[in-house]
């Protein structure tokens, strides 16, 4: 593996930039649609699909994201555990061309189901409208308008997505855009995530996952969870992954950190090892350990990302977590509080940020 990727730190927000993306497609010329107060017709509706209609209808910065997606269509404050879309349904596509009758999800591709006699391509699934679900609970159609293997691995592909707006009534993208990734792709990932974080393994649902979002971001970093290392599984590690990146210490789907904060994740099995040297993202001597992961959160806390007093994340969440007076876990990561329900073994990453060094462990009553 390339030595800098194993020591790569991760910049929340920053590092899925636009900078080696394929640019979007030119936007086709606007059709005049149709609407009454009904609504437009399902024909009407599908033929609307893929035009990138509301290129400009942006959602601004929801800070840290799990989907990656935006939150409702109205665009009104919302809890931040919701989501436009969570899932979509494999089979019954809505709309589907040259005969294709359901999709396959294997390895992170998304494939035709009859394939194509002539051999399958990524972009048999392009023109597809597939059952969408948002996170509470209604229906929402999904488009997929263009399918782009990486420039960097072949294998990975990023989907072009749009969705049907009830509130606009036209379709648009639903990633999250943020400046340096103006129009986001998404990756499709098996099974689904709910509103605390949790993920369910489901054989005949996927979730996009925009790239502006935690579960992509985890895959990008070396985590996809059809992967393996050494025979292990990643599954676990994306999960723990999807937990460390927003910084949900409870396990309950609440971010603590803020845009643009700079971490530095190293696990157990190597697949992203702890940063020595001094680049333009990231100084080792400035950083200092902040917790350890397991999938359903963190399981040692030394200090919160974002500044707030530890007191508030325990009363967040009363009773996961009990003063540490033990040893330190390794290279001087010491906790100030630890989870008494999981073994010590049980972390499958850990994370430096920034922040002031801990000589001791502050004691918590």
């Amino acid at each position: 593996m390339n030595a800098s990727f194993r020591t790569l730190p991760v910049c929340l927000f920053l590092l899925l930039s636009s900078r080696g993306q394929a640019a979007p497609p030119a936007a086709a010329p606007k059709p005049a649609p149709t609407r009454s107060v009904s609504g437009p017709t399902d024909a009407e509706r599908y033929a609307r699909r893929c035009q990138s209609q509301s290129a400009q209808r942006i959602a601004r910065p929801q800070g840290t994201m799990l989907w990656g997606t935006k939150r409702g269509w109205d665009e009104k404050p919302t809890d931040e555990r919701t989501s436009v879309l969570v899932s979509v349904a494999l089979d019954a596509p809505r709309q589907a061309e040259d005969g294709v009758k359901a999709l396959r999800f294997d390895q992170g591709r998304l494939w035709a189901v009859p394939a194509p006699e002539a051999g399958a391509t990524a972009s048999d699934v392009v023109g597809t409208v597939l059952q969408g679900t948002a996170s509470d609970g209604k229906p929402v159609e999904v488009a997929i308008c263009g399918a782009e293997p990486a420039a960097d691995d072949p294998t990975r592909v990023f989907y072009r997505i749009e969705a049907w707006n009830p509130v606009a009534r036209e379709w648009e993208n639903p990633c999250v855009a943020l400046d340096r990734s103006p129009a986001p792709r998404a990756l499709a990932v098996g099974g689904v995530w709910d509103a605390s974080g949790a993920h369910a393994d489901a054989a005949d649902r996927v979730t996009f996952a925009c790239e502006n979002g935690a579960i992509s971001k985890c895959i990008l970093w070396g985590y996809a969870p059809w992967a393996t290392r050494d025979g292990k599984s990643l599954a676990g590690l994306h999960q723990a992954c999807t937990r460390l990146a927003r910084a949900d210490y409870c396990g309950n789907g609440r971010s603590h950190t803020r845009q643009d904060t700079t971490i530095d994740i190293y696990d157990r099995l190597g697949v992203l090892e702890r940063a020595t040297e001094v680049t333009r993202e990231w100084d080792p001597a400035k950083g200092s350990f902040e917790a350890a992961w397991a999938p359903d959160g963190a399981t040692c806390l030394s200090r919160t990302r974002d500044g707030r007093a530890l007191e508030g994340i325990l009363q967040e969440c009363p009773g996961r977590f009990q003063a540490d007076t033990g040893d330190a876990l390794a290279d001087g990561e010491v906790c100030t509080v630890r989870r008494g329900d999981v073994k010590p073994g049980a972390a499958l990453l850990r994370n430096l940020s920034y922040g002031p060094p801990r000589a001791k462990p502050a004691r918590v009553q």
